[in-house]
């Protein structure tokens, strides 16, 4: 079973993670400032996300930064960088979750860009989508275009929410571990979540806690390469109960983060979250925990 993290909600959750508690329960933890606060920016940014989502109905085309020139980046990018400076070249993909497009990566793919990743895009797949395989194998072939257009072999993945799921079912069950490097799951709920029982469509029924999709997640996937990275909230109000937003699949060895007091819309956003996401894609995290082993 992978290693867990807890990240404080502030900005600098990317630096210093510390042996995981279970996520806090109850009233008490609904009414901590950190929950208030989360709450608050859940409900502003769900109102700019729904403003923003008709900007987003198109999916994005693969087009590197002409602004970011090797040798020109400041210095803390360099330092992202140093020791593995090709890694920001390796592309970048963003999926969203269940009923969204990518204008919820707005803040992330700017942030991601900004921390030196020259090769940043995102994929849309139907709303009207009914099923997780489907959509799965629809982003196996759009990865493979990737790797064509860019001459990279391998990408990274950010999944938010269901976009997660089906980032997993393709590395599992579709051979897309021969071309993700790494998988970052935002809010995805890999056990399941109990408001599936709430509305009875084909898609949502699939998340369902022991759903046929999720049993077949949980079967041996032992020749797995690729790097699985979940996190999770406490304040996730989609994913129920919030652990579900755990990879605990054995096989995978998941490192899964726990960061407190971010709503489920904002987990894209938040700046800690771009953070770990850009030291862990920069292969920062797993010499982190290579040399952690080694001591």
């Amino acid at each position: 079973m992978g290693r867990s993290f807890v990240a404080d909600s502030g900005p600098e959750s990317h630096i210093t993670a510390v042996p995981e508690g279970a996520p806090r329960g109850g009233l008490r933890a609904l009414c901590s400032p950190a929950a208030l606060t989360g709450g608050l920016t859940e409900l502003a940014w769900v109102g700019a996300h729904v403003l923003m989502y008709p900007l987003g109905t198109r999916t994005e085309e693969l087009r590197p930064d002409p602004r970011v020139r090797p040798g020109e980046q400041p210095a803390a990018v360099r330092a992202l960088f140093a020791a593995d400076p090709l890694a920001a070249r390796i592309p970048v993909l963003l999926v969203h979750g269940l009923v969204d497009n990518r204008s919820i990566f707005a803040v992330m793919r700017r942030g991601l860009r900004r921390r030196g990743f020259t090769d940043v895009c995102s994929w849309n797949y139907s709303p009207l989508s009914s099923d997780i395989a489907r959509c799965a194998a629809d982003l196996g072939a759009h990865i493979e275009r990737v790797c064509e257009q860019t001459g990279h072999e391998r990408v990274h993945v950010v999944g938010h929410s269901l976009g997660g799921l089906i980032s997993r079912y393709l590395v599992q069950r579709l051979g897309g571990d021969r071309r993700i490097d790494s998988l970052i799951t935002l809010g995805t709920p890999h056990q399941g979540s109990l408001l599936a029982h709430v509305v009875p469509t084909p898609l949502i029924r699939q998340l369902r806690p022991g759903s046929p999709v999720l049993r077949e997640l949980e079967q041996p996937a032992r020749d797995v390469t690729t790097r699985v990275t979940a996190i999770y909230s406490d304040l996730d109000q989609m994913v129920l109960p919030t652990s579900s937003g755990r990879c605990d699949h054995p096989d995978l060895a998941a490192r899964n983060l726990l960061v407190r007091g971010v709503g489920h819309m904002s987990l894209p956003i938040h700046r800690g979250v771009v953070d770990e996401v850009a030291v862990t894609l920069a292969g920062r995290r797993g010499a982190d925990m290579t040399a952690a082993r080694a001591a």
